[in-house]
């Protein structure tokens, strides 16, 4: 059986490369990551991410510590002193400082602990990728005169700040970077509140519902439900397509 899988997008996209040996993990991120755009190619043990990521061409490299075969450490070892600048994001559930000492000994460039949400990995990526001129900053998110500031965590409509908790704030950040694409309620539960909730599905609709009252969002609603699908954000200007 194969180690490896790929997930092909055509030239020009941001080459990712995840070193993970866990199923749950690897399809959570080849899914979120797919659903921004980026390429995705998947290792299932440090040897096969050792060789996929010495043949070059990756803007990121996601690195699990804990594999079958080498430990993550090890193959950011073997790759910086290969002369590999390619930034190391290491993924674990280790915990201890020293581990996170021991990480970044290695040469890896950021260090996120397992569970862990997917907007914060992106945005760790997305960091690296910034640092590497591989990647604009989007510091505002506009529609109309709701003002979405990625930078401070605030949220205005009409110059008048909203208070929004913070699952709310995540959730309206995402729905409006991705305008008009429709997120199910389970991509919504592993985007906002991470791959291992366990919980009610109906706390999507509910926030869903308290984040509409707090934009003041009417008919023709911005977000809107697509029944038997799910969620997307319509920029105001947009046809006034039938929504619930």
């Amino acid at each position: 059986m194969s180690n490896v899988k790929g997930h092909r997008m055509g030239e020009g996209k941001i080459r990712i490369l995840v070193i993970e040996d866990e199923p749950t993990i690897t399809e959570f991120l080849r899914v979120g990551f797919g659903y921004e755009g980026y390429q995705v190619d998947i290792a299932e043990d440090g040897r096969t991410g050792l060789r996929m990521a010495e043949q070059g061409g990756y803007d990121v490299i996601i690195l699990d510590i804990m594999l079958p075969d080498m430990t993550g450490f090890g193959v950011c070892r073997k790759l910086r002193v290969r002369g590999d600048d390619t930034p190391i994001i290491m993924l674990t559930a280790l915990t201890e400082l020293s581990d996170r000492v021991t990480g970044l000994d290695s040469g890896a460039d950021d260090y996120v602990t397992k569970p862990f949400m997917f907007e914060e990995l992106l945005a760790r990526v997305r960091v690296q990728l910034r640092h590497r001129g591989k990647l604009p900053a989007q510091i505002e998110l506009r529609s109309g005169d709701l003002l979405l500031d990625t930078e401070t965590h605030e949220v205005t409509k009409g110059g008048k700040p909203l208070h929004l908790t913070p699952t709310e704030f995540k959730m309206l950040q995402l729905l409006m970077s991705h305008p008009r694409r429709v997120f199910s309620k389970e991509t919504l539960l592993n985007r906002v509140w991470g791959y291992d909730y366990a919980g009610d599905t109906n706390i999507v609709e509910v926030h869903i519902s308290h984040l509409r009252d707090k934009i003041g969002d009417r008919p023709p609603r911005l977000i809107r439900t697509v029944y038997g699908v799910g969620y997307a954000f319509h920029p105001e200007g947009a046809d006034d397509a039938p929504s619930g």
